[in-house]
C-alpha cells in the first residue's frame, strides 16, 4: 500500500492510501487534491472515510460522489451529508484485505470516530495506520468544540498503547507551532529540540511534517506525556488540581488554547 498526504486549504491534509489501481480516501474537505492525484495517478476512488462533521473534513464529498465506486463510511453519532454508513466503535471495513478497525475518539467533537488500518494482521511487517482526524496533531491534540477533555485525555491515553511504530496521519501541519507550546510545558526535552530542528528543515524544502509516529508523539508531545515530572509541574502551575493525568491534561489543553510564543 502506497500512502500519500493531499494538501489542501492552507494547513490540511487529505490521507489517500493505494495499491497503485484503487484508492481509499481520509476527509475530502476539498475535492480538487483527490481528483488530481486519481488522474495523475490512475487510480479509482474505491472508499471515503470520514472522522467527523467538520466542513473542512467533509466539505468535497459531493464533488466526488460521480466518481466514486464505494461507500462513505461516517460516525454514527453524527448526521453528515454523504455519508453512506454510519459507524462506530467495533466495526470493521475491509479494504482490498486489508482490516480497518473503527474506535470512537470523542473530544474533538462528540461524533469523532479514528480508523486504525490493521496492516500488522494483514501484511506482516508493516506498521499500523492511525487515521486520526483532529483527536491527535504532531506535538498537539486538537480544540475542544462539543466534546469534553477527558474524552479527549481517554482517546489519547488508547492511542498510547499502539506499537510505537505505528504511522500517525494526522490532518493538519500544525507541528511547528504545536512545538513551540511543548517546548514551554518541557524546556528541557532534548527530543522536542531535535524534532523541532527536523521540522522546521521539512517545511523549508516545502516537505509535510507528517505522517509523524507514536513513538515519536510519547516523546514530545505534552498530551501524551502527561505522567512526566515536568509536565505535571507545568501544568500544575497553569491551573492543574492535583497530578492526576486527566487534571494535567484538562490544564495543558486549557493553556494551549491562550498560548502565545
Amino acid at each position: 500500500m502506497n500512502l500519500l498526504a493531499l494538501p489542501a486549504f492552507t494547513d490540511n491534509y487529505i490521507w489517500m492510501l493505494h495499491d497503485g489501481q484503487k484508492a481509499l480516501v481520509v476527509d475530502p474537505g476539498d475535492s480538487t487534491p483527490v481528483l488530481d492525484a486519481l488522474q495523475s495517478l490512475g487510480l479509482e476512488l474505491a472508499l471515503i472515510l470520514v472522522t467527523h462533521r467538520h466542513l473542512d473534513h467533509v466539505g468535497g464529498l459531493a464533488a466526488l460522489r460521480p466518481h466514486l465506486k464505494g461507500p462513505v463510511y461516517g460516525p454514527a453519532n453524527s448526521d453528515i451529508e454523504g455519508v453512506d454508513i454510519k459507524v462506530g466503535e467495533g466495526f470493521y471495513i475491509d479494504f482490498l484485505g486489508t482490516r480497518v478497525d473503527v474506535w470512537d475518539t470523542p473530544g474533538h467533537t462528540a461524533d469523532h470516530i479514528t480508523y486504525l488500518v490493521r496492516s500488522d494482521l494483514t501484511q506482516p511487517g508493516q506498521p499500523p495506520l492511525l487515521f486520526c482526524g483532529d483527536t491527535l496533531f504532531s506535538a498537539g491534540c486538537g480544540r475542544l468544540y462539543d466534546g469534553t477533555a477527558e474524552q479527549l485525555f481517554q482517546a489519547l491515553s488508547r492511542f498510547s498503547t499502539l506499537p510505537g511504530n505505528t504511522t500517525v496521519c494526522c490532518t493538519h501541519e500544525y507541528t511547528l507551532d504545536n512545538l513551540r507550546f511543548a517546548r514551554a510545558v518541557e524546556p528541557h526535552n532534548t527530543d522536542t529540540a531535535a524534532y523541532k530542528m527536523t521540522c522546521q528543515q521539512l517545511r523549508q524544502l516545502g516537505k509535510p511534517t507528517l505522517p509523524t509516529t507514536m513513538a515519536t508523539e510519547m516523546a514530545i508531545n505534552p498530551f501524551m506525556r502527561c505522567a512526566q515530572p515536568q509536565v505535571i509541574a507545568s501544568a500544575q502551575q497553569h491551573g492543574a488540581q492535583d497530578s492526576s493525568g486527566s487534571a494535567v491534561f484538562t490544564a495543558l489543553r486549557q493553556w494551549k488554547n491562550s498560548f502565545k510564543a
